[in-house]
């Protein structure tokens, strides 16, 4: 069942399989008009928008990964900023999980320039498979400026150096599912445990995790926020579960992201360790809202982060 690759050799693979996505190809321009009962076509919206393609990672599941989508996406409005207005940082994004995407073809990127002002930007983007709309993005970025300047404090907790990777626990089970957690790009460590398997201690509905990714990214701000978008996705909604004292292994579960929206107050190398501190202050409805704050190791809030998931249980 295996492939012969160390635990090792597998997440370098990943992140060379990661970065490799985000190298989007541009296939040019298009326009967006409406014809109406006198066969007259109207503009609508931005003159033109742009357009973009990237491969999708391959998943046990066949499903895209939202991280990876998130990403590509942002990387994609990206494109549309970083020359004209260089320094110019995305501060804001706010994405809709529409449709599951497939992994075995790529995806395309329509990028509407929505707005570029003095100091602000704006960009749309919708990424399509099928010609059906399976991520909607809308994303905001911000020339430097001074302010008023505070954060929240970063919660007391051991160092990822006191912690196991998650990695390391799975490296010894042959199976799909194990190996590809093991081969992620991303460390993974745990202050409360995991939740694959079992779900031990506090059923409490929060939980902070280190992560950082397993390689360099270089000193790109707009790739940074793109990576950090990817691994953003991964464990955020666990707080719902472990709440409720439920691991991924449960199988009356159903979970699926809706939405995931991100403020950059200040943007971070993905590739140093990250405390990722998350809780759920909702779950209802067959559906869970997580909230985690991105801290560097010494205390700088970077990012705070949100999302809604499905989250259904079978034999309610």
């Amino acid at each position: 069942m295996t492939d012969d690759l160390t635990p090792a050799e597998r997440q370098a693979r990943s992140l060379a399989a990661l970065l490799s996505i985000l190298e989007l190809r541009r296939l040019g321009t298009g326009r967006i008009t409406v014809t109406g009962v006198d066969d007259v076509s109207v503009g609508v919206g931005t003159p033109h928008i742009d357009v973009y393609e990237g491969d999708s990672l391959k998943q046990p599941h066949n499903r895209v990964y939202g991280g990876q989508v998130l990403a590509q996406s942002l990387t994609a409005a990206n494109l549309t900023i970083r020359d004209e207005h260089p320094g110019r940082l995305p501060h804001s994004l706010h994405a809709y999980f529409l449709r599951p995407g497939d992994d075995t073809l790529p995806i395309r990127f329509s990028v509407e320039r929505m707005r570029d002002g003095r100091s602000f930007s704006a960009r749309r983007v919708h990424a399509l498979q099928h010609d059906r709309t399976i991520l909607s993005l809308t994303v905001s970025y911000q020339d430097p400026a001074g302010g008023l300047d505070h954060h929240d404090e970063m919660p007391d907790v051991p160092a990822p150096e006191d912690l196991a990777p998650v990695a390391e626990k799975f490296a010894t089970i042959d199976h799909p599912r194990a190996l590809h957690l093991v081969g992620r790009p991303v460390d993974h460590r745990y202050v409360e445990g995991d939740i694959t398997l079992q779900v031990d201690g506090a059923h409490a509905a929060r939980q902070d995790v280190w992560f950082r990714l397993l390689g360099e990214v270089g000193a790109d701000p707009y790739r940074q926020a793109s990576v950090l978008a990817y691994m953003s996705d991964y464990t955020l909604l666990e707080s719902v579960l472990r709440r409720h004292g439920r691991s991924w292994m449960d199988p009356s579960l159903r979970v699926a992201s809706l939405d995931h929206s991100m403020w950059f107050h200040r943007i971070v190398d993905p590739s140093q360790w990250l405390l990722y501190s998350q809780d759920s202050p909702s779950a209802q409805g067959g559906r869970g809202l997580g909230v985690g704050k991105v801290f560097t190791r010494d205390g700088l809030l970077t990012t705070t982060i949100a999302q809604e998931g499905m989250v259904r249980v079978k034999d309610d």
